[in-house]
């Protein structure tokens, strides 16, 4: 469980519009009536476990425990499902010793007893390929980019481990900054968001609201970002690979960036949220420790 003492040291929540309309008042707008939270869903990225030395401010062993208190979290506010938005393990030096960091974080995570879904970061298959990856991570999901709705949302997981000649990660055939998208994903995603007819998040590693030579941006990104405007269906992205909290609005859409949990010594500097959806349309993430917390209105 987590305790009082802890729970006053979370961050709270800041608040703004969806769509780049107005911003509220840190106590949101008064009404009559008290929305009613319809679905939750538990978010966390940049986790880079490994057994191996702190790196600048990249403490990867302390990653079990900053796992576990986020495991234990949602574990007592029972979300329909956990999305980790990529770089769940650090690279290692073999397909083994990649395996053990990848199983040892995955037993850390399996407290929360919740269905996890898996964005792929260029960490998760540095030595790993992407079916590898899967195999091992007790995800739901068992590929890079599929869809799937709760309770009247539609989500889209997409896949930007591709390097410039579109071979999927894995072994080591790429750098980090060299992130794509196949023109099969892209013409996927198109008619998947045309198909839906639900209010749509999407969920990336890399980023989509920055063009390159912006080192963390997928390459096709000025491309997607068209798509998804067109649709008129997307409320939000959200996306880690930077590791800090940033978020951005590009023609209506909202891009919010998560902060990264490898990130700082101590429990106190981890970092996770509750994306929280109400029956008013109010779409908020409510984000714990070093992640900011976000309101939005749908």
């Amino acid at each position: 469980m987590i305790n009082a003492m802890n729970r006053r040291n979370f961050t709270r929540i800041s608040s703004l519009t969806l769509g780049g309309g107005s911003v509220l008042s840190a106590e949101g707008e008064k009404s009559g009536k008290t929305p009613k939270e319809i679905l939750a869903l538990g978010l966390l990225t940049d986790v880079h476990y490994a057994d191996k030395d702190t790196r600048g401010n990249r403490m990867y062993r302390e990653s079990l425990a900053k796992a576990k208190e986020a495991a234990l979290f949602f574990k007592e506010k029972k979300p329909s499902a956990v999305v980790c938005l990529g770089d769940l393990v650090d690279a290692a030096p073999s397909v083994e010793t990649e395996i053990f960091y990848l199983e040892k974080i995955t037993k850390v995570l399996d407290v929360c007893g919740l269905p996890r879904h898996h964005v792929l970061g260029n960490h998760c298959v540095a030595t790993l390929t992407k079916e590898e990856f899967f195999k091992h991570s007790g995800s739901v999901n068992k590929q890079g980019h599929y869809s799937f709705d709760l309770k009247g949302k539609h989500f889209v997981v997409l896949d930007a481990c591709y390097n410039s000649k579109m071979e999927p990660y894995g072994r080591d055939n790429f750098v980090w900054h060299d992130s794509n998208m196949t023109a099969e994903e892209i013409e996927w995603l198109e008619k998947d968001l045309k198909a839906t007819k639900n209010p749509t998040v999407v969920f990336a590693h890399q980023r989509l609201d920055v063009d390159r030579p912006n080192k963390h941006a997928i390459k096709q990104s000025s491309k997607v970002r068209k798509i998804l405007e067109t649709s008129d269906k997307v409320t939000a992205v959200f996306q880690g690979h930077s590791h800090k909290n940033e978020l951005k609005t590009i023609n209506g859409i909202p891009y919010c960036t998560l902060a990264a949990m490898i990130e700082g010594s101590g429990v106190e500097n981890n970092s996770y949220a509750l994306l929280r959806f109400f029956d008013d349309g109010k779409v908020t993430l409510e984000g714990y420790r070093r992640q900011m917390s976000k309101e939005f209105k749908g």
